[in-house]
């Protein structure tokens, strides 16, 4: 990876959603704009707010797709990204004090 680019596994899960009643939205539906949830594939050596294994939320519309040996990833720039989920640590603390 080049720059201040990020190459990222969109989730496959979100072709299709429920909603909080459990009525199943098809992909089909249209809703209006809906951004998506991407794991950090790489990240070039200017990237500085993501790290590999982050998880990304970023526009679905301002993207540019690549397949690499039979998988798709997007190629995004550090800029486009909306917000970052870092993973949870296994045995993280309650953070109470006693």
């Amino acid at each position: 990876m080049l720059h201040d680019r990020i190459l990222v596994a969109p989730d496959q899960d979100s072709s299709e959603r429920r909603s909080s009643s459990g009525i199943v939205i098809p992909a089909t539906a249209v809703m209006g704009k809906r951004l998506a949830w991407a794991e950090v594939v790489a990240a070039g050596p200017q990237v500085r707010q993501v790290a590999v294994g982050d998880r990304v939320l970023f526009d679905p519309e301002d993207r540019a797709e690549v397949e690499v040996n039979a998988a798709d990833y997007t190629l995004l720039r550090e800029r486009d990204i909306h917000a970052v989920s870092q993973p949870e640590e296994a045995d993280s603390s309650t953070g109470l004090y006693l």
